[in-house]
């Protein structure tokens, strides 16, 4: 378990993570933290889940129109 203390920053709320956490979670100084609702609980993960979406539709069609592709990389 991790303990984080929001700060008052400005007019905003700031927040410092444990090096420890980071490394958990594969993130580090500049990455962009997202905080995804999942079974009615929040999971922070510095994982765009918009772009999983994205990727898994691609996938989808990568896989429709696979022979199309092979021939457009020739």
């Amino acid at each position: 378990m991790h303990k984080i203390q929001l700060r008052r920053m400005g007019g905003s709320a700031g927040a410092t993570f444990p090096k420890e956490f980071l490394d958990e979670i594969h993130a580090d100084i500049g990455d962009t933290l997202f905080f995804v609702k999942r079974n009615g609980e929040y999971v922070v993960t510095p994982y765009d889940p918009e772009f999983e979406e994205t990727m898994a539709a691609f996938e989808e069609v990568r896989r429709e129109f696979r022979n199309a592709f092979r021939e457009l990389a020739k």
